[in-house]
């Protein structure tokens, strides 16, 4: 009895989100809000310099706000470096929104984009990151939303393998329909923070994040040993999903010699431009002939790595070169033509030299200029760490991303600090298509839940929700469908509009994403349950009723 009640329950859930999502999403607000001077804003620790002011290592400017329309805005702060460009936060009411970059020179524009706002009065509050900037005004102006989740989901290689094809065509199916949950851990299924996360939530992230960093040649040299590989087919054999960075160390004669600030030998973060001497734009443009080809021999030997997993069959979501625009990694250190580059450089030897067909290629260098083209981009990450217990789920990067390109592609949290709260996730159409929280600290103090970053109760909600999927709710990612294996229509159930083989909660999902207009199913004609000519809620209504043995298809 109590797995019925359970049962009817999820399909409850699901049927009042599938209404929720056609009632309340968004829209981008029609008027523009006004002008705000900053030196008629409130100040704290700031110099007022006649119609500007100046924010320099502390203080803070909030602009007090209007909002006539509940919307999606952008946030443009007409501002200017001092010394050189400078990067600062931004808040809402208190809660972290975004950073944005004021250049030097004249004042120019310093956009945040798609900020959602309800009407009303709010605080808008600038904040040092690096601090001094001088700042004009702030301008709120009405976004012009990009956010399909009817993405394409062709993969760049077409040799790509038979599990590499499902596990993206089931991205494609899920996005925008429910996120993955997913956990950096470098002791994969059996790590420290899965144990962790399994005694708080009762569940297991869907998705693992691995990290190539020990088996590069350098790092080899100096007694490292990697073993995510082992870890990934582990992972992937139960069920799971394999998200994949490299922590890149450069190579060994450009490693500063000595200890970092933490006193730490400068190999363990040679990944880090501060503890290298590599002169990337060099590197790339021939200058450095010798560097280029030691990080090609690099690939190289990242590439063997990779084609155990190709090998053994296992699918995995590839973020080489990440966070590259924010030029704390030696990868970008240099222009965003030597880093689109290396991507290109990099994607051409492991697809074409190496003949590596696993990887779904996830971009995750955090800029639209670095942005090295769809042709060589499968999905669009972005890595956030807002501060702590912060629980937005970061819409306006989200739709940033999304508008790197003017095709359609998935959208990621390929790495984060804190969880989002789903339930805003949802009501704010923010539907990331996983995340990956960082592991340590961001989750655990020792063998411990830590609520540092995440409470516990915001742990439970997230693993616990129906916008979010765990391990044991994924499908059969081997046999998932995709284009090839679809059945004439005669041959189809009722109902089954992902055509899995039966009728459940996520064809509910797909039902009400056909209705809103965000997706188009494999087949239109199995979600019109009534066989009156429209797909519509009377048909989302009869799924549910089937599902949960009122009356069947």
């Amino acid at each position: 009895m109590d797995n019925i009640k359970a049962r009817h329950k999820r399909v409850l859930a699901a049927v009042c989100a599938a209404v929720c999502v056609l009632a309340s999403v968004p829209v981008s607000a029609e008027k523009a809000a006004a002008r705000y001077e900053a030196e008629k804003a409130v100040l704290d620790k700031v110099d007022v310099q006649g119609d500007y002011v100046s924010l320099k290592s502390e203080g803070s400017v909030t602009f007090k706000v209007e909002i006539s329309e509940t919307g999606w805005y952008d946030l443009d702060f007409i501002s200017s470096g001092i010394g050189g460009s400078k990067e600062n936060n931004a808040s809402v009411d208190g809660e972290f929104t975004g950073r944005f970059k004021s250049e030097s020179g004249a004042m120019n524009d310093s956009e945040i984009k798609n900020v959602f706002m309800e009407k009303g009065s709010h605080d808008i509050t600038v904040t040092p990151s690096w601090g001094w900037i001088n700042i004009d005004a702030l301008v709120i102006n009405a976004a012009q939303l990009k956010n399909s989740y009817d993405v394409k989901g062709e993969l760049s290689n077409k040799n790509a393998t038979d599990s590499t094809k499902r596990l993206m065509a089931f991205l494609k199916d899920n996005y925008g329909m429910k996120t993955i949950s997913g956990q950096q851990c470098d002791g994969g299924l059996n790590g420290t923070e899965f144990k962790v996360i399994k005694e708080a939530t009762g569940k297991t992230p869907a998705l693992v994040g691995l990290d190539l960093m020990d088996y590069t040649p350098s790092r080899v040299s100096l007694g490292a040993k990697g073993n995510s590989v082992e870890k990934a087919i582990e992972f992937s054999k139960a069920g799971g999903i394999v998200e994949m960075c490299w922590h890149w160390s450069a190579p060994r004669k450009y490693i500063k010699e000595g200890k970092d600030s933490n006193g730490n030998p400068m190999w363990w973060g040679s990944f880090y431009t501060a503890n290298v001497t590599i002169d990337f734009d060099a590197v790339m443009n021939g200058k450095d002939p010798e560097g280029y080809k030691l990080l090609m021999s690099d690939i190289d030997t990242i590439a063997a790595e990779l084609k155990k997993l190709q090998d053994a069959d296992v699918p995995i979501l590839f973020r080489p070169l990440h966070e590259g625009s924010g030029g704390w990694f030696w990868w970008g250190s240099g222009s965003a033509n030597s880093y689109k580059k290396l991507w290109v450089t990099m994607y051409d030897k492991l697809t074409n030299e190496h003949g590596l067909n696993n990887l779904i290629w996830v971009y995750n260098g955090q800029s639209k200029d670095w942005y090295p083209g769809d042709e060589y981009v499968d999905i669009i990450g972005e890595d956030i760490y807002p501060g702590k217990q912060v629980t937005s789920p970061q819409s306006s990067k989200f739709l940033e991303a999304a508008d790197y390109t003017d095709d359609t592609k998935i959208v990621t949290l390929s790495e984060n600090g804190c969880l989002f709260d789903p339930d805003v996730a949802h009501d704010r159409n923010t539907l990331w298509s996983w995340f990956c929280i960082w592991g340590g600290e961001f989750v655990r103090s020792g063998s411990k839940l830590s609520e540092e970053y995440s409470t516990a109760e915001m742990w439970k909600k997230v693993y616990n929700s129906e916008y979010v999927l765990t391990l044991d709710e994924l499908p059969d990612l081997r046999s998932y469908p995709v284009e090839g294996d679809v059945p004439p229509v005669d041959d189809l159930q009722t109902g089954d509009i992902n055509h899995d083989g039966k009728v459940d909660v996520t064809d509910i999902s797909l039902a009400a994403a056909l209705v809103k207009g965000i997706k188009t199913p494999k087949d239109k004609t199995a979600a019109d349950v009534n066989g009156d000519g429209k797909v519509n809620i009377t048909d989302i209504s009869l799924i549910a009723a089937h599902i949960k043995g009122i009356r069947n298809l």
